[in-house]
Formats: C-alpha cells, structure tokens, sequence
C-alpha cells in the first residue's frame, strides 16, 4: 500500500532537504519512492509543496486531493492550505511559527487568528509544537526542518539510527551535529 506524504512551507525554510532525507531514508528502508517538488514563489516567500509518495510499487509521484497520510506543514498558514489533501485519518505535523505572507505584509489582510483550533475542528489530528524555538536550542533557526523530521519520525516504525544515518549522507559533515541535535528535540528526546 502506497504512503504519502505532503511537506508543505515557504520557500527558504528547507522543506526540500527534509524531502530528499525522507526520499533517502525510505529508500534505505527498500521501498519504491517517488519525490515530486511544486515551487511556487519559493524564491521570494511564497508556497513550497514537495510530495514524497512510498510503497511497494509508486507509479505517480503526485497525491491528490483527500489521500495525503501526512501533511508536514513549516508553518500554520500552509498546514491550512493544504488541509484538504488530508486523508480522513491523516496527520499534520506543523511548526506553530507564523510567517506572514505578503497581502498581510501589505496590510490588505490579517494572519488567521487561532488556525491550530481551527484546524482541530475539522477533525484533523493535529500534531503542534514550536520548532523554531527547538532549533535554535539546537543550534541554528534553520534547523526547522529537521526538527519537523525528528517529530515525523515518531509516527514510523524505522528505528532511531536509520534516520541518523539518513542525516550523515544528506546533510554536510559541518552541520552533522546540530542536525542530530535538532532531530532528537522534534522527537523529544
């Protein structure tokens, strides 16, 4: 049975590295998988969506409306957005840092008050937490994406070292720690 799964973000966040460490992971793990990035205004702060689709045999790398198994959202605005490529019984991982986009920067609108709750209502499970703020207690605010790794993780059945293993070969060898670091803060551990 083929799994899906939306990372979903605005452009600079790293939502493309999270997808090729998931993409390198389920691959380790011996499944077939297919990673499609949409960019949107991604280099000036608009909507990135990367689907990641595993299984057995993956024939199309684009999920539809209604099947994603888990959304992973960097931010509140786009796990909103994209809600309704959940399946019924999917999950949102999401960072809970608003990052306004730009008709709030005009003022031509306000950010969405209460989104979490929001979501909750529609019957999502809603998986919530501060990542920015465990990323910089690992070392860097661009950690977001790891940190969002480490919480997706515990919803998989893969063991610890196979995902820190997945960090060694994706991220460079520098920035190894703080990433482990991250990780293990999005699982917490």
């Amino acid at each position: 049975m083929t799994k899906n799964i939306m990372i979903v973000g605005v452009g600079g966040q790293g939502s493309l590295l999270a997808s090729k460490l998931l993409g390198h992971l389920l691959l380790t793990e011996g499944y077939d998988v297919k990673v499609s990035e949409v960019h949107g205004m991604s280099q000036r702060g608009g909507s990135v969506v990367t689907y990641v689709r595993f299984g057995e045999k993956v024939y199309s790398p684009i999920i539809d409306k209604g099947q994603a198994d888990f959304i992973v959202s960097f931010e509140k605005l786009e796990a909103a957005r994209y809600l309704e490529y959940l399946k019924k019984d999917g999950r949102i991982v999401v960072n809970t840092q608003e990052i306004d986009p730009m008709p709030v920067v005009t003022g031509a609108m306000e950010y969405p008050k209460d989104l979490i709750a929001k979501l909750e209502a529609t019957g999502a499970n809603v998986d919530a937490m501060d990542c920015l703020t465990l990323a910089n207690e690992a070392g860097s605010a661009k950690a977001v994406n790891i940190v969002l790794m480490g919480r997706l993780s515990k919803y998989f059945d893969i063991p610890l070292e196979k995902w820190q293993k997945a960090i060694d070969e994706c991220v460079p060898a520098k920035f190894a720690e703080l990433n482990h670091k991250a990780f293990l803060l999005g699982r917490g551990e």
